[in-house]
């Protein structure tokens, strides 16, 4: 697993061992960047099931002002910072050990792009949806990129957010919501 393009470009992230985190792909990670691509630079980012932060580190590392990176687990929190060290995108990063719904009640940020990447036999991506915006947390001009297996249904509306695209990569599904009074 390596940062794709940027100022970390080419650098290898640390992944974990064990099963209780599952990476992004390269080429779904890649996907996903090409569909955003525009949005990155400046942009303030939230990467809510951080596990080895790559999609928020991706982001700093084309451009994004800042990033938050939010995982309930010690080691993956743990993880995250020493990626960060690895590619030197400590500066505008801040690495929160919460669990998702905590962090969430208590945020007082806006976000341009939030990653949910929650694992997957959870109801854990559904919950996120409704709080993110509940909570008002995504900007006017800001993109929700979910990712989800093949195999698990996502409802087709959430209150307040316009649902995008659905993108397939193999057994993985990438959805795009933004509020709902912005254009797709």
């Amino acid at each position: 697993m390596r940062v794709i393009t940027g100022s970390a470009r080419g650098v290898r992230l640390k992944t974990p061992e064990g099963l209780l985190t599952r990476p992004t792909s390269e080429r779904v990670k890649e996907a996903v960047y090409s569909i955003i691509q525009f949005e990155i630079e400046g942009s303030t980012v939230l990467d809510l099931f951080a596990g080895t932060g790559q999609m928020g580190i991706e982001a700093l590392s084309r451009g994004a002002k800042e990033a938050v990176f939010v995982d309930e687990r010690r080691e993956a929190c743990a993880l995250v910072r020493e990626n960060l060290r690895r590619t030197r995108l400590e500066q505008g990063a801040h690495v929160v050990q919460s669990d998702y719904l905590s962090y969430l009640k208590g945020c007082q940020k806006t976000f341009d792009l939030i990653f949910l990447d929650p694992p997957y036999r959870e109801k854990f991506l559904e919950n996120a949806l409704n709080a993110i915006w509940e909570i008002d947390i995504l900007s006017d001009r800001g993109i929700i990129i979910c990712e989800r297996p093949a195999e698990k249904q996502l409802e087709t509306a959430f209150p307040g957010l316009q649902r995008g695209k659905d993108y397939r990569y193999g057994k993985t599904w990438i959805t795009l919501f933004r509020r709902e009074d912005r254009q797709m």
